[in-house]
Order: C-alpha cells, then structure tokens, then sequence
C-alpha cells in the first residue's frame, strides 16, 4: 500500500507532503506512474526512512490512483517503525505503537 501524508510544508512556490508505502518496489511504482524520477527518493540511509517528497498536486493524483491519505505524525510514526522492526506497520496503529515504543525505552533505560 501506497500512502501520502498532509503535510503541506513550503519549498519555494510549492507546497510539498510525503509519500510512503509498505514496500520501496511499491514506493517506486507509484512514483513512476506520477512522473517522478528516482533521483527524488529520500532513501533510508540519508533521511528519516524510504520516501519522496511530493508537491500537493502529485498527491491528489496520488489518492485518485488508491494512495491512502495519512497525517503527517501517522508517517513519521510508520517510518520510525520501520527503522525499528523493518515494516510500517498501519497507520490507523502507528500512533499507538510509537507510544509504546517511546514508554518501553523509557522503562529499559
């Protein structure tokens, strides 16, 4: 699954949000089909997980070809998780078990 948050952060004359999936084969699929070169992916290694940033007109086309709406903590959680346990994970958990996770590290230190 494909999902793009509503974050709506300026980047000169743009407004850009994020867009995530379960899978960067996934990731990488829908950015094609939205006319996005591979040079814009946020790779895992470089950012806070495997994204690309995306200006808020290739996220309605995005949601228009099954992309899931998100809010932004509900991304910043899922990729947390995956650094974490190597899946997203849903977002409809992912505040939960980012909460979770901050209250057990919390209890172990």
């Amino acid at each position: 699954m494909v999902y793009v948050d509503d974050q709506s952060a300026p980047f000169g004359r743009m407004k850009l949000c994020h867009m995530i999936a379960d899978t960067d084969e996934e990731l990488h699929a829908m950015a094609q089909r939205l006319g996005l070169t591979r040079r814009w992916w946020q790779s895992p290694e470089n950012t806070s997980g495997s994204h690309y940033d995306i200006a808020l007109s290739k996220r309605s086309l995005a949601l228009q070809m099954g992309a899931k709406p998100i809010t932004v903590r509900q991304c910043a959680a899922m990729n947390w998780r995956r650094k974490v346990e190597g899946f997203i994970g849903e977002p409809e958990g992912a505040l939960v078990w980012l909460q979770q996770h901050f209250a057990k590290r919390r209890r172990t230190s």
